[in-house]
């Protein structure tokens, strides 16, 4: 049996609607910001709610999906692997960051919030 190596399963909420890009030779590219939450006690037994926001990343058949269905405060189960990636900064500090890239999006809440 295959085992993924890179996989992620997350549900949360989009922060704003998905940002769409049409490269050149036709590449459709959507960029979106996702946040998940956690609750948990601390030491003193108070329960905290922790936000945590991971970038997405849907080429192709999921960009056009994105960009025609999705909008900021919908839920969303997105599948992929990550990506860290890095670049170098107009001042030449190297940065570094991780995202998403999706595989699979799944529309999540009441069918009325999805149109």
């Amino acid at each position: 049996m295959h085992k993924p190596n890179n996989s992620i399963r997350l549900i949360g909420n989009l922060g704003a609607d998905p940002d769409f890009l049409e490269l050149d030779g036709g590449r459709k590219l959507s960029k979106m910001s996702i946040a998940t939450q956690d609750k948990y006690k601390n030491k003193e037994g108070e329960f905290v709610e922790q936000t945590e926001w991971h970038k997405v990343i849907a080429w192709g058949r999921l960009a056009d999906v994105a960009q025609k269905f999705l909008s900021k405060g919908k839920q969303v189960a997105i599948e992929g692997k990550l990506m860290h990636r890095s670049y170098e900064d107009k001042e030449g500090n190297k940065r570094y960051f991780t995202e998403i890239l999706a595989s699979s999006i799944l529309m999540l809440g009441k069918k009325a919030e999805l149109n």
